[in-house]
């Protein structure tokens, strides 16, 4: 059976429901970031804002941008290290010792991606495209991230009558880094997760898990 004889939503239903997750969530945490930073402003005798100057202030920006950054960061090395690295038993992990789909060369046939027809460095660079994309990305919502921190920082001096910082020197001062770090370490936590409790737990139905009655130290999928 083909793919285009299912409906749109059964061929994209994942990412639909995380698109729908994704829009809720981010809504959720605008409307109430407005409401919590009005408070602030509040008691510290200042004018509140409208939504959507909110918007476009740093403290929304920073907020954004750091959990962006933190997955982002995730998915790269995520991506990056499982090509080499192992972990006996896990359900995330390549073979210890046997080649995988994945490792081939890849082949031109009518149904290949162009850039694996095109050859050359054009499929150089579509070889390793995903790491390179969450790369770009990582970077990008980091360098926003210290932006939108920035800008906030510096609100919220005005605020209490104190002098403004420079990009280079808040860069160099602990707030952006413990913004940083309580992200980045939730997310390594959080693969750790799946790495390792793939070796012994289960859930049916998910390709993200091995098979029930898999044994556990079987490593991947099966």
């Amino acid at each position: 059976m083909s793919a285009q004889s299912h409906s749109f939503w059964r061929r994209n239903s994942l990412s639909l429901v995380f698109l729908l997750f994704f829009i809720i969530a981010i809504a959720a945490q605008a409307f109430t970031g407005w409401k919590e930073n009005n408070q602030q402003l509040v008691e510290e005798n200042a004018k509140e804002i409208g939504f959507s100057s909110y918007l476009g202030s740093g403290h929304f920006i920073s907020a954004t941008f750091e959990n962006f950054e933190s997955e982002f960061l995730q998915m790269t090395l995520y991506v990056l290290l499982t090509i080499s690295l192992r972990q006996i038993g896990s359900a995330e992990s390549k073979s210890l010792d046997e080649k995988e789909e994945v490792d081939r060369e890849p082949k031109a046939s009518p149904d290949a991606p162009w850039p694996v027809k095109k050859g050359g460095w054009v499929l150089k660079i579509y070889s390793n495209s995903l790491s390179i994309t969450f790369a770009i990305l990582f970077l990008a919502s980091w360098a926003i991230h210290l932006f939108g921190s920035w800008r906030d920082q510096n609100a919220e001096n005005l605020v209490k009558h104190q002098p403004l910082v420079s990009l280079g020197n808040f860069l160099t001062e602990p707030r952006f880094w413990f913004e940083t770090f309580q992200n980045w370490q939730s997310e390594f936590l959080s693969v750790l997760g799946i790495v390792f409790l793939s070796i012994y737990l289960r859930q049916k139905g998910s390709p993200e898990s091995k098979p029930v009655d898999a044994p556990h130290l079987e490593t991947g999928k099966g």
